[in-house]
């Protein structure tokens, strides 16, 4: 029996040497595509078929692939007043002033997206303090986290209520900062560090949790998201995405779950970690190892070939790389694809020379990967595309740089080595593989945005606003194929992110050509129809 038919519609198969098909029409059977025709061929099969769909013109690609996504933790962050935006300190007390006098007199004041510049403006030197922001809440608790979730602040009184004295060490580059007496100052320095604090704070339970976690799936798949690189996954993960599909309807977004294996876990979490491959559900599958090599350029906690300005970004995480080549090896045995977060140069180069020395990709044919890649040299490029790593990248991440370099990622890195932010251009021009998502809550995770920036390397929606390296600009359809395709193919799937005949039937449904479309019109094209196996996961109405 036909589930589904979709018919006149302008299709694009992403499949090799293809670009817009001759074919109008699919049809959906046992969640994949049965066939793929003329309007006639596939509606002789209407009888068979549970619904017809007329696209009236509307453009049908496979479903999107966001590549870097964080959807449960995210959503245990996402909580309290959201500071996106807002760049001021002045602002940022405003915020949160209006923030506390939501909040009952017992509750911890709570905020996230934070961004860096607030800490250099009004006449502030740059340097992090919790104590800032006192006045403003009124001396409660007080607990932040910057918008790449790589630093957290909290003031006094919330370091106390966690028992955080800045005694605390760490197996990794994390710390808690302490000033000239040797008080903390209210800087938290990387995720171990500021989860000590947020982990000792109320929190929502598991059934919260699960529904925000849909919500926010949900909304993706509303921009045609239809599979998702979770890069963050921990036991607790997958009990939510279980909660999801037993109590919730189901994922509306098939996930890939990367679990998190973290510089200081010993061979008794490699073994779990181990026991854990191929672990399912209906929408989700255990298929990778997310390991840090490193921090992030702002704060100094990147690993590069060579000093940031400030003398910092000089290490990695781990205290051996010896001890990162035996835990990716002995991953890598057990069948996973491993994806290090690296976005130093060093780092890159580190992590290609250890997978090189594996004996090919992951059991299902995957290649290994990177997340990041923030900057690069020529013989980092070199060495990523000769390889065959996966360069998973985010071009939205500009969003946070100034044209006149004043932001603190081109200030850490200088004038020279800035210029070598997200190389995605030189990477595929010269062979090698790349694939984009949103890192949410890092970055918005609307994948029409993500696709924007890629293309553009600007804000969308403003010519006049600074562009970051125009050389580095992809095409329109290198874009959807980094999203669709080489997204499905990263992840070890020849059945996904294509049209055709026995793929699965991930689709989405445009009211405009995302590939014909100019780009700075993106974010406005609607999604009229996602499908995940051909059951349609969101809906809008159909195009006039």
């Amino acid at each position: 029996m036909t589930d589904l038919i979709i018919h006149n519609a302008r299709i694009r198969t992403m499949a090799p040497d293809a670009e817009v098909s001759a074919h109008t029409a699919v049809a959906i059977a046992d969640g994949k595509i049965s066939a793929l025709g003329s309007d006639a061929e596939i509606l002789s099969l209407e009888s068979d078929a549970l619904e017809v769909v007329d696209a009236r013109g509307a453009t049908l690609t496979p479903g999107l692939i966001d590549s870097h996504l964080h959807p449960v933790w995210g959503a245990e962050l996402t909580v309290g007043v959201d500071l996106g935006g807002l760049t001021d300190i002045a602002d940022v007390r405003r915020a949160l002033a209006a923030e506390a006098e939501r909040r009952g007199a017992d509750e911890w004041v709570r905020g996230w997206n934070l961004d860096y510049k607030v800490f250099s403006s009004g006449g502030l030197d740059g340097s992090i303090r919790g104590d800032l922001f006192d006045d403003a809440v009124d001396g409660r608790p007080l607990a932040l986290v910057c918008y790449d979730l790589h630093t957290g602040v909290g003031n006094a009184a919330a370091l106390a209520a966690a028992g955080i004295d800045g005694s605390e060490r760490f197996d990794d580059a994390s710390e808690v900062v302490t000033g000239a007496d040797g008080k903390p100052t209210g800087e938290l320095s990387e995720i171990p560090a500021y989860m000590m604090l947020l982990d000792r704070i109320p929190g929502a339970d598991a059934a919260t949790i699960a529904q925000r976690t849909r919500g926010v799936l949900s909304a993706m798949a509303a921009t045609g998201v239809t599979g998702a690189a979770v890069m963050d996954g921990r036991e607790s993960t997958l009990d939510v995405l279980e909660t999801i599909e037993r109590d919730l309807d189901g994922l509306p977004v098939r996930l890939h779950i990367a679990m998190w294996h973290q510089p200081g876990d010993g061979d008794d979490r490699v073994e779990t970690l181990t026991g854990m491959y191929g672990r399912r559900g209906d929408r989700y599958a255990v298929s990778m190892i997310k390991i840090f090599i490193d921090g992030v350029i702002d704060t100094g906690t990147a690993w590069l070939h060579e000093p940031d300005s400030s003398g910092e970004s000089r290490t990695p995480f781990w205290g051996s790389m010896e001890r990162y080549a035996e835990v990716v090896r002995a991953y890598h045995s057990a069948g996973y694809q491993v994806a290090t977060h690296s976005c130093g140069d060093a780092g890159v180069a580190a992590v290609v020379e250890v997978y090189r020395s594996l004996d090919g990709p992951s059991a299902n044919g995957a290649p290994h990967r990177i997340e990041h890649l923030e900057t690069m040299t020529d013989d980092d490029v070199d060495a990523v595309v000769e390889s065959g790593v996966i360069a998973s990248m985010q071009p939205l991440h500009m969003q946070w740089r100034e044209g006149d370099a004043s932001d603190s990622w081109a200030v850490r890195l200088g004038p020279e080595r800035m210029h070598h932010g997200f190389r995605v251009r030189d990477v595929i021009d010269r062979g090698g593989h790349v694939v984009l998502g949103s890192d949410w809550p890092v970055a918005q995770n609307d994948a029409r945005l993500g696709m924007a920036w890629a293309r553009l390397r600007r804000l969308p929606g403003d010519p006049d606003a600074p562009v970051f390296e125009a050389d580095q600009r992809l095409s329109a359809e290198e874009t959807l194929l980094a999203y669709t395709r080489w997204a499905a193919e990263a992840l070890g799937r020849d059945d996904l992110g294509i049209i055709a005949p026995g793929a699965v039937a991930d689709l989405a449904l445009w009211g405009d050509d995302p590939i014909a479309s100019d780009s700075d019109r993106l974010t406005d094209i609607p999604v009229l129809m996602t499908t995940i196996a051909g059951t349609p996961v969101h809906r809008e109405e159909s195009p006039a």
